[in-house]
């Protein structure tokens, strides 16, 4: 089995950064995409301790010049290396598609839409740039995970968030011949990876999608927090971890 592991570890991990590699190994994690990495002291220590873990092939867009801006790390007990497609949604360093150099090769596309600096036409842009990569897909085996700000409306939210654009592009995905991994598994299934900690109230914004190609290697889905000992849900990151297990 291979497990890959999709999670925004928040803000670079700071000081939960020792809770978060924890996490990471008890998941027995064989591959993990992670957003809001950062160039910072907490997330450079969390990439030697992976590597101590066995996930020495890494790949990150962290910027040193800009260390507290928040984008991607791919990390993989079997070499990585990047896919050359001819066009990559802007900005690029929210965007990280690597080919997995596992028993049977697969391409992970690890992605990360903000909330904040994502509203309205650079958002829909992003995902429609997502979405032609999506349809014009020629690298065999892959799926595209991480924390896209996105949901199905009525499905994905407990109180209405979500943009008719939003769910388009979710549909889309689909149409595409990318199935969301979780969804396929479970069906309308309420689940929440994340909670507004004014409102309380809770949206599904992390998937993975999987495409033809790969989906018959899918086993599971499934999201889990990292509660620490006083119960704490969103005590290690905000956000569920979401846990894709593929046939080796």
């Amino acid at each position: 089995m291979v497990r890959v592991v999709a999670w925004n570890i928040r803000a670079g991990g700071g000081k939960r950064i020792g809770r978060i590699a924890a996490q990471i190994d008890k998941w027995e994690a064989d591959v993990v995409g992670l957003c809001e990495f950062r160039a910072t002291p907490p997330s450079r220590w969390l990439q030697e301790a992976l590597a101590q873990r066995g996930l020495s092939y890494q790949i990150t867009t962290a910027d040193p010049e800009q260390p507290s801006a928040n984008r991607l790390l791919v990390a993989s007990r079997w070499p990585i290396g990047g896919i050359p497609l001819s066009a990559s949604p802007r900005p690029t360093q929210l965007w990280l598609p690597v080919l997995v150099q596992a028993p049977q090769p697969f391409v992970l596309g690890a992605v990360y839409i903000p909330m904040a600096a994502f509203s309205g036409r650079r958002k829909y842009a992003f995902h429609r740039a997502i979405l032609r990569i999506a349809r014009r897909w020629d690298y065999g085996s892959a799926l595209i995970a991480g924390d896209t700000n996105t949901g199905r409306i009525g499905i994905d939210e407990q109180s209405r968030a979500f943009s008719k654009e939003s769910d388009d592009w979710m549909v889309g995905m689909e149409r595409a011949g990318w199935r969301d991994a979780f969804r396929t598994l479970h069906g309308d299934q309420r689940t929440y990876t994340w909670y507004s900690p004014n409102a309380g109230n809770g949206f599904r914004l992390d998937q993975a999608f999987v495409n033809a190609e790969l989906i018959p290697r899918l086993i599971a889905a499934r999201y889990e927090w990292a509660p620490t000992l006083d119960g704490r849900r969103d005590a290690v990151s905000d956000h569920a971890a979401l846990l894709i297990d593929l046939t080796e």
